[in-house]
């Protein structure tokens, strides 16, 4: 592989929590372990950022048995100046659109 093609696979557009969300909005029971497959990062990462958007209220987490079931909050703006005037559902349609 060149060296231009290497770079273009050491980063992203979204960040790993937008990764997280989208996940957790297509399937709200999805395991950690789930998400961080298709996420392409740890458990542990998961975990750490399913407690940020829990405790920013983007997410409710419920126990259903053994099992924790994911609730996003659409409504919720996004957090960066440059796109704070859209909503968590904007970028979920957004991406929904290519699937």
């Amino acid at each position: 592989m060149s060296n231009s093609n290497q770079n273009l696979t050491n980063w992203t557009f979204l960040t790993n929590h937008a990764h997280v969300l989208i996940c957790i909005a297509k399937n709200p029971d999805f395991r950690l372990r789930d998400i961080a497959e298709v996420v392409g990062i740890t458990e542990r990462a998961v975990h750490r950022i399913v407690t940020d958007l829990t405790d920013a209220g983007y997410i409710d987490v419920t126990r259903d048995g053994r099992c924790n079931v994911y609730a996003m909050h659409p409504e919720k703006n996004l957090r960066h100046p440059i796109e704070e005037h859209r909503q968590v559902a904007d970028l979920i349609k957004l991406m929904e659109k290519g699937i």
